[in-house]
């Protein structure tokens, strides 16, 4: 075996899976919290990356340096995407929260659908180029010649936000208010929390690390289109159904296995199918352990 090119896979796999990561953390959010599947959350990643496209555009400009433009860039589009993903849940879920769940899954693809054609009028159907924002840096031995600058920064970022997504959920007074609302909703009330509000924050954090999420996949492929959202967050949907959706150390689990399939799988076999992998594995996950790896069955009283 070329150990190699097993390495590089496995790198490779681990920096798709970081990607999905960001974004499945979104998905198992606002599912933990409310049990909707927000399948408008793939947009808000694309709008943070498009946020992100034409901040860096004017910045470049004006002549700043690339430091300055990666980071004015990334915390423009985090508060734009997390300004969309807030007034998505006042306008397009909060008024069906006592509804039945068909109602409120349907008004979150009329969203998606209303997001991907909104870019689609204010931008166009092509391809734009993306600036590579990272900056290339020298990676220790004896990583060097396995992965790139790009691909570090991706992992490294991935880590710093879940470890303070991680330290927020379980040490801050924020965080306990969310475990709370999503343990029992109206219990959580009667204790004098602020649901709505535990709510919105939580569609905040998700739609945030969606848009750095779609900087860093948009830095790293190099383009995008209004079109990128919905087959990254259809991909970080499967990721976190098969970590077992509602856990968050599950959607980060379940984000690296399927990053880690699709790059031995398009190594080793063939990329024409790449895409079609992560919905096998959803019918597979759906068929054989609908809970996900991560995931517990629920029993409910009639």
């Amino acid at each position: 075996m070329d150990w190699e090119y097993f390495c590089e896979l496995f790198l490779g796999g681990l920096t798709r899976g970081s990607i999905y990561a960001l974004v499945a953390l979104g998905y198992t959010m606002v599912y933990g919290i409310i049990q909707l599947i927000n399948f408008a959350h793939g947009e808000i990643y694309m709008i943070g990356a498009f946020t992100a496209l034409i901040v860096t555009s004017v910045l470049t400009l004006l002549g700043l340096n690339q430091i300055a433009i990666i980071v004015l860039a990334s915390i423009v589009a985090v508060i734009y995407s997390s300004a969309y993903g807030f007034t998505i849940e006042k306008m397009a879920y909060k008024p069906l929260r006592h509804a039945p769940r068909l109602s409120a899954l349907i008004s979150a693809i009329g969203m998606s659908l209303f997001l991907q054609n909104y870019v689609l009028l204010a931008q166009t159907s092509d391809f734009l180029p993306f600036p590579s924002l990272i900056p290339d840096f020298k990676v220790v031995e004896p990583f060097a010649h396995i992965i790139g600058s790009t691909e570090m920064a991706i992992l490294i970022t991935t880590i710093v936000v879940m470890i303070l997504l991680t330290f927020l959920i379980k040490f801050t007074k924020i965080g306990k208010a969310m475990r709370a609302t999503a343990q029992d909703r109206d219990m959580a009330m009667l204790a004098g929390v602020d649901v709505n509000r535990i709510i919105s924050i939580t569609f905040i954090l998700g739609s945030a690390t969606a848009a750095i999420g779609g900087i860093l996949i948009a830095s790293h492929i190099g383009q995008i289109n209004f079109y990128v959202g919905f087959i990254v967050g259809i991909k970080a949907f499967v990721a976190a159904v098969l970590g077992g959706i509602g856990s968050i150390p599950g959607a980060v689990l379940g984000s690296l296995v399927l990053g880690w399939t699709e790059s031995f799988f398009t190594g080793y076999v063939s990329s024409d199918y790449e895409d079609v992998f992560a919905f096998l594995f959803l019918v597979f996950i759906l068929i054989f352990r609908p809970t996900g790896i991560l995931g517990r069955s629920e029993t409910q009283q009639v």
